[in-house]
């Protein structure tokens, strides 16, 4: 989101079965891995990962239609253990103990486990966000099928410096973390909002994941008269940088690429303190009430998200499933994982039933432009932007 984050046993025992996922539409069970963070620092965030998925398969199997009477859809949970090695070894056991048919990836760490992957466990379809920064995702022709836009650090699209335009901005400020996935997320958005002339105020990108020490951030916002403030940071620090602004008195645009979910709506003082700042999403807010959000919104609220407005992490778990749903539907219900694999590496249409503005195609990790959602924190709940529903620019370089 920031620019849209040892082996062991023998390669055939790793290679899992290579059988068919389905049975020939007679009852077929299909167990489903999935990787996120149970444990560690990531394991907070994570957690609606697991019902996200769940809340997709179950939706699907409620409906009844296609291969949802011939398909049982369980799930196999494998722990990252919020490191590579543990995402290493998640996947090894998903693979190798459960024998697993395919594999969600909901995982920060996932670069750890892709190379076991694509080569020792290459029958299995895996799939999930692209946003690990794991090379693999690059490849369209193995195992690995991207949920969302494979990000890509060297190219910088127009949508930011559109919409922060729209708004009336003069000078943006930006805020990213030491890591180079956020970096590269500040220089193209630089680069978005310099190409429709607007100033570059006051810029920090070696922000410690996790800080909450923003003094420094604030004054040097204030010095530089920005009046909008672009950031690539997670949103506990947003938040603290949001509060010690408004103590200041500055009343101007803060962007945040993450934040936009119920997590924020369960915590009364985020709510507080975030009022008025505009979140991102690359999937149509629930708010805006189609036919495809209605259908996720219902979904995650038969599931235990009051709101029905999707975090992160869930919205994540809820794309690779379904995505996963369409292999199946496209190949056939009693379609082997082979066939799957085949299917998906030819698709060019899917676009999660109309949540997303697009298609993700799979044959390509090119696009010729982003398309971004914003809405505004009013009251107690989000408010989409008119004219920002959604903002598509094209490629800058």
């Amino acid at each position: 989101m920031a620019l849209l984050l040892t082996a062991c046993g023998s390669d055939d025992e790793a290679s899992g079965n290579g059988g068919d996922a389905g049975d020939g539409g007679n009852g077929g069970s299909i167990d489903v891995g999935i990787l996120t963070s149970l444990s560690g620092p990531g394991a907070a965030a994570a957690a609606g990962s697991i019902r996200g998925a769940q809340a997709r398969l179950d939706a699907y199997e409620g409906a009844g239609d296609g291969c949802a009477p011939d398909l049982d859809f369980s799930l196999v949970e494998a722990d990252d253990t919020s490191s590579a090695q543990g995402a290493l070894a998640g996947a090894q056991k998903l693979v190798q103990q459960d024998d697993v048919d395919a594999l969600i990836n909901v995982s920060a760490f996932f670069y750890g486990a892709a190379p076991f992957l694509t080569t020792q466990a290459s029958t299995v379809p895996v799939i999930g966000g692209a946003w690990d920064g794991a090379q693999e995702w690059k490849d369209t022709d193995d195992n690995l099928f991207a949920s969302s836009a494979v990000p890509a650090a060297d190219v910088a699209y127009a949508t930011p410096g559109e919409f922060l335009e729209s708004q009336d901005a003069s000078t943006v400020a930006f805020i990213g973390y030491t890591t180079p996935s956020s970096q590269a997320g500040v220089a193209n958005a630089i680069e978005a909002t310099e190409a429709v002339g607007l100033e570059t105020g006051y810029t920090n990108t070696s922000v410690q994941i996790g800080s909450t020490d923003v003094g420094p951030l604030v004054l040097g916002i204030l010095d530089s008269g920005a009046d909008a403030v672009y950031t690539t940071i997670n949103f506990d620090t947003s938040l603290a940088l949001v509060a010690g602004l408004k103590q200041s008195g500055w009343d101007g645009t803060f962007v945040s690429p993450t934040g936009y979910g119920a997590d924020l709506l369960a915590s009364e003082p985020a709510v507080q303190i975030g009022q008025g700042v505009v979140f991102q999403s690359l999937f149509t807010p629930v708010e805006q009430g189609t036919e495809a959000t209605e259908m996720l919104k219902t979904a995650l609220q038969a599931s235990g998200n009051e709101s029905g407005v999707p975090g992160f992490y869930e919205s994540q778990g809820w794309f690779a499933a379904d995505l996963l749903l369409y292999g199946f539907e496209q190949a056939g219900c009693d379609a082997g994982r082979e066939q799957v694999i085949a299917t998906l590496q030819d698709t060019d249409d899917w676009d999660a039933g109309g949540l997303y503005p697009a298609p993700v195609p799979q044959t390509t990790t090119e696009y010729d432009e982003q398309c971004t959602f914003f809405v505004r924190l009013e009251g107690d709940g989000f408010v989409p932007i008119e004219g920002a529903d959604p903002v598509c620019g094209g490629t800058l370089s």
